[in-house]
């Protein structure tokens, strides 16, 4: 504890709470409010730390929508103070734990990515390994043991000071419509502590796989073992169930898990082609939420003008292909490409309402008189009017690369030059 509260570390943690910024707890403090709370009364708390009881105030259940919109997923999020002692925590206890967790488990280490998992699990497949043990764990966050987790902690902690203030913290409870929950298992989502938490859990699963020589990769709670026959896989599913259930009171979802063919699954949001060396791409959900997500930005986006509408989008873009630049079949990215375009026609189609207004747009755009007059008589939509030649014409690719567009090809081309 004393190396929590030492004021180098403190001093991080809180560099690192104020940088992610964040939504403020139940007490309402925001981040911009810590700091001023600190001078005030940073000397009590770092008592109550030292002398091992401190109480840390119920998180605050905020849901959010799953992607794809499967349902919400809950959030705990923790007051702005108990974030900053979680993150002096993490600091202190990820050089202790992080040496020892499997070399193929991927999330929430540091010097590690989705990108590293994504890369080593396209390597078991290669080596011939076509089948896929997709495991996903029912409602992980949510049905943490306590006891088994704390257990799993003492074997590297020995500072009861410490032990008893993150059993604390799984147990603080959570306000939801007004009232306080208790918590009996599970660590809620939100807080800096949780994915080191999980990792700490699911490293006898790690340890496990490791045992029976399976070739795997784990990403925090999503975790694919490549086989090479289904029968093979079938015996691993059943046999690892049955480990999770007994040894850490896990549960897997059958309805979502399965042994199947890789290029039938996705990891991480990738897909995989059938070839012998198998070559990444986008796996179809992922595509399906990006277009779910584009959309409320367009629905938005009717009334602005579309250097506005291009400017909002353009860090979603990036960052969407930045994640993504693995990918080895860019098909996908040349139709999202398309259809960004068709829609932001399509919102100027809808703007000019009238059809003597989007004639003269056409013709100012280049079109002769005639076709822009029977173009914009046609009596058709808006959205086969975006999609028709005479659209296309007007506005082609150039004219949204000078707005500022992000076209989704060419910015993966740029990475993968870069790369």
């Amino acid at each position: 504890m004393e190396a929590v509260v030492e004021r180098g570390n403190m001093t991080a943690a809180l560099k690192r709470v104020l940088a992610n910024k964040g939504a403020a707890g139940v007490d309402g403090m925001s981040v911009n409010a810590l700091w001023s709370h600190l001078r005030e009364h940073w000397p009590r708390i770092k008592e109550e730390l030292l002398e091992g009881y401190y109480a840390p105030q119920p998180v605050l259940g905020v849901e959010i929508p799953k992607p794809g919109n499967k349902g919400k997923r809950l959030l705990g999020i923790p007051t702005v103070v108990d974030r900053l002692i979680q993150q002096a925590l993490h600091q202190v206890l990820s050089p202790i734990f992080d040496p020892g967790f499997s070399e193929s488990s991927y999330g929430f280490r540091p010097g590690r990515s989705a990108h590293q998992a994504v890369r080593r699990a396209q390597c078991h497949m290669a080596d011939g390994r076509r089948w896929v043990v997709d495991m996903d764990l029912e409602k992980f966050f949510d049905r943490v043991n306590h006891d088994i987790l704390m257990s799993r902690v003492a074997r590297k902690v020995g500072d009861k000071r410490v032990l008893g203030l993150i059993r604390r913290y799984l147990q603080a409870g959570m306000l939801q419509g007004g009232v306080i929950s208790p918590r009996a298992e599970g660590t809620p989502q939100g807080g800096p502590l949780s994915p080191l938490l999980s990792n700490i859990l699911l490293d006898d699963l790690d340890k496990e796989l490791e045992r029976r020589g399976h070739a795997f990769c784990r990403y925090a709670d999503d975790c694919d073992i490549y086989v090479r026959s289904r029968r093979a896989g079938e015996r691993v599913m059943v046999s690892l169930t049955r480990f999770l259930a007994d040894r850490l009171k896990l549960r897997v979802n059958e309805e979502k898990s399965a042994v199947d063919r890789p290029w039938n699954r996705k990891f991480l949001g990738y897909g995989v082609t059938r070839h012998k060396k198998p070559r990444l791409k986008v796996a179809p959900e992922s595509v399906k939420r990006l277009k779910g997500m584009l959309r409320e930005y367009f629905r938005q986006g009717r009334g602005r003008s579309l250097s506005s509408l291009t400017a909002t989008l353009a860090p979603k873009l990036r960052g969407w292909v930045n994640y993504f630049k693995l990918a080895e079949v860019k098909g996908v990215f040349e139709e999202l490409d398309g259809w960004l375009r068709r829609k932001l026609r399509c919102i100027l189609w809808r703007q000019w309402k009238r059809s003597c207004t989007r004639a003269k747009k056409l013709m100012h755009r280049g079109l002769v008189e005639e076709r822009a007059w029977r173009s914009a008589t046609n009596g058709r939509g808006p959205w086969w009017n975006s999609g028709a030649s005479h659209m296309n014409a007007a506005f082609p690719k150039r004219f949204f690369d000078g707005l500022g567009h992000v076209s989704l090809l060419d910015q993966l081309r740029r990475l993968q030059c870069v790369a």
